[in-house]
């Protein structure tokens, strides 16, 4: 019997999800609820430290409510005057750097009695300005310590944080979440270090947390178990949601491998179904023992699926006509023994007798497959099915899922037509969580080639729009990209069509090799925001920031968004006002005023567009240029501020309208590069400028503004 002085007791768990579906009124709570049982296991337990493998939040940016759930439960349960017995023997200064250089638990002004250490997966992943995430928050306070950090994506070192209680001594990795792929491809070119203690090598228990993949759902999208070196003895895996927490031994590599599972369904699929558990690790020298402990709090969680046709219930149904009545009925009694099954299993997980009425409503997945040999079967509208069980059941709008028996063509690699049962396709996809919005991108994008942007990081905008809520990933990436092939275009005198397609390949080409290679990434469009609304709630409506609606698109985006629900009045003409010009350069002057200016006559294109003019009456209407900026300088000591800006536009002349807008993208001529060099124009698309009206043109104060988008360089030599 091994002594408790030298046993390291650890309790593992990973997927929290806290946050996750927090806005449903039935299953708000469950994702806190769960992890708050695990952490009260932990105390109760007595455990020497818990240990998570990501996920910890469903979101990269939890709301008040999961961060407040999150904080109370490790206070409560982590907190206490019991001495912790583990012993840091490493140097945590690097790991821990960013929460004083040490461990939490040996912090003077904190009691620690249960360390948890953690490491990030893909839902609570870093980002912003500072590469800080949620786990940071909760590290510099002092309630976790967030280890496994990443800092170069294609050169890893992994270094153990060293820990010892009597003589059992216990080698602690983390590798938090990567890009699959891209961790696929670093492993694969040997730029994966994991690095040993030097001494008494064979005397540590090698242990490491991973979030990533476990299965190939592409060729490079999972991390191959043979790809973790083989002086490991355990790998803890997240990311996985299917409960797997049996040990199970990888005879090639010679370690173990357990895989706890989330404890919370996040999507209604059969891996989820599985009852969730945690575990207790006994690790005694280089010997370990599980412990598996199923949670209590979880909602029960039952799936079938059935095939209409081979049911006895059903057999020649599909001829009769209008028989949706007789197929709903029968529905109905599978869901009714499926909400029974789940309220018997769920009171059987229960230590002590617990009445029906305690029971939470339990998660109901009914898939149906109503393929009939002839005639067919009439099912109702899914939702409506489904709301009938109000009351009854957690998920009331989604409890069947219908779906027909039939082939679908698909092409391989070889270029050959594969016919391809749809159930087989169905359980390819039948964990949404799993699905990578990138891959998704690239199956459609191989039957619909690009032919300027390049395939790769287009995934990659999508998959940030998805998984960051980054609205303006894609027009980013879109923009960026364009602006690379207008810089390329520039560097050739002599351009034709042939030239254009050939230099849009071969760049196309050079982008697509540095989006794989990571050395391009998607840049986050800097937008300010208008004021929050009085009536604005961010604990229900969300944050502020992420509407829509509450963000100014900056003056060097190029895009030419006006908001049109703030007009500002016209002051009166003669009227200085002072201001920053949508459609100037960065170098323009940025003042506007009503006053007219004498219009000189038309010449070939210039370099340079028209300032408007400021001035005070009819002598500063004629001021230069150089005057004007000099006073523009003298007025900044104006003791009071300055109206707000009004920009005048000239009316469009009856037989000349203003040119169309240009929607698409235009590569200068050799002869247009000198003209455009010198402009602000280095953006894909023109901008509005304001243009003062000449002395033979009336200006109307009570008509709308209106911007006029700048005439391209070719349209401007006609005129």
């Amino acid at each position: 019997m091994p002594s408790a002085a030298d046993t390291i007791r650890v309790l593992i768990a990973t997927d929290s999800h806290v946050g996750y579906n927090e806005r449903d009124p039935i299953r708000g709570d469950d994702s806190w609820r769960s992890f708050d049982e695990v952490m009260a296991i932990a105390k109760d337990r007595d455990v020497d430290m818990v240990l998570l493998s990501g996920d910890l939040f469903h979101d990269n940016k939890p709301s008040r409510k999961a961060m407040y759930q999150v904080m109370k439960s490790l206070r409560q349960n982590c907190y206490g005057d019991k001495p912790c017995e583990l012993e840091i023997l490493s140097d945590t200064s690097a790991e821990f750097q960013m929460a004083g250089g040490h461990v939490n638990y040996e912090d003077p002004d904190i009691n620690v009695s249960i360390p948890v250490f953690s490491i990030h997966g893909n839902h609570d992943d870093p980002s912003g300005e500072g590469r800080l995430c949620a786990l940071d928050i909760l590290s510099i306070a002092g309630l976790i310590n967030y280890y496994g950090r990443t800092p170069e994506n294609d050169n890893i070192t992994i270094s153990p944080i060293l820990l010892q209680k009597g003589r059992t001594k216990l080698a602690l990795y983390g590798l938090s979440n990567v890009r699959d792929e891209r961790l696929f491809r670093t492993f694969r070119d040997g730029k994966v270090k994991i690095e040993r203690p030097s001494i008494q090598q064979k005397e540590w228990f090698n242990m490491i947390c991973v979030h990533q993949n476990h299965h190939g759902h592409t060729e490079t999208g999972y991390l191959p178990e043979n790809f973790l070196h083989n002086f490991l003895d355990l790998v803890i895996w997240g990311h996985e949601h299917e409960c797997l927490i049996d040990p199970r031994v990888n005879t090639e590599m010679g370690f173990s491998v357990i895989q706890p599972g989330s404890s919370v369904a996040t999507s209604l699929c059969e891996g989820e179904a599985v009852p969730k558990h945690c575990g207790i690790l006994s690790i005694v020298g280089t010997e370990f023992k599980l412990e598996k402990i199923r949670l209590k709090t979880v909602r029960p969680f039952v799936m079938r699926e059935i095939v209409l046709a081979n049911e006895n219930e059903m057999k020649n149904v599909w001829k009769k006509a209008n028989n949706r009545t007789q197929v709903t009925h029968f529905l109905c009694q599978v869901v009714d023994e499926l909400i029974e099954e789940a309220k018997d299993d769920w009171l059987k997980a229960q230590d002590e007798e617990a009445d029906e009425s305690t029971v939470p409503l339990p998660l109901i997945r009914l898939r149906v497959e109503y393929s009939a040999p002839e005639g067919k079967f009439e099912t109702e509208n899914p939702q409506r099915f489904s709301n009938r069980f109000v009351g009854k059941v957690a998920n009331v709008n989604d409890v069947v899922q219908f779906y027909r028996r039939k082939t679908v063509t698909r092409r391989t690699k070889a270029g050959e037509s594969v016919e391809i049962d749809s159930k087989s396709l169905l359980e390819e996809f039948r964990n949404i969580d799993e699905i990578k919005v990138e891959n998704l991108v690239k199956e459609f994008l191989d039957k619909a080639t690009l032919e300027i942007l390049p395939q790769n990081g287009l995934g990659d905008a999508v998959g940030q729009f998805v998984d960051k809520d980054d609205r303006h990933a894609v027009e980013t990436f879109v923009e960026e990209s364009l602006k690379a092939y207008i810089t390329k275009m520039r560097e050739y005198d002599d351009l034709n069509e042939e030239k254009i397609t050939d230099i849009v390949t071969e760049h196309k080409s050079y982008l697509e090799d540095m989006f794989a290679k990571g050395q391009v990434k998607i840049k986050r469009r800097n937008t300010k925001l208008k004021e929050k609304p009085d009536n604005w709630d961010s604990d229900i409506d969300g944050s502020w920031a992420d509407e829509p609606a509450a963000q100014i698109r900056d003056e060097d985006s190029l895009d030419n968004d006006q908001d049109d629900n703030e007009e500002s009045p016209a002051p009166a003409r003669g009227a200085a006002t002072r201001g920053r010009g949508r459609g100037r350069g960065r170098g323009a002057a940025a003042t506007t005023t009503t006053t007219r200016k004498p219009a000189a006559p038309r010449k070939a294109p210039a370099a340079k567009k028209v300032p408007a003019a400021r001035g005070r009456g009819k002598k500063a209407a004629h001021e230069s240029e150089e005057e004007e900026e000099a006073m523009d300088l003298d007025d900044d000591d104006d003791e009071e501020p300055p109206p707000p800006v009004t920009r005048i536009t000239r009316k469009a002349p009856v037989k000349k309208p203003p040119p169309a807008r240009q929607t698409q993208l235009q590569f200068p001529s050799a002869t247009q590069r000198s003209v455009g060099e010198s402009q602000a124009s280095n953006s894909l698309f023109h901008r509005n400028v304001v243009v003062i009206p000449s002395d033979d043109e009336d200006i109307d104060d009570d008509e709308e503004d209106e911007f006029v988008p700048m005439p391209s360089q070719r349209s401007r030599r006609r005129q």
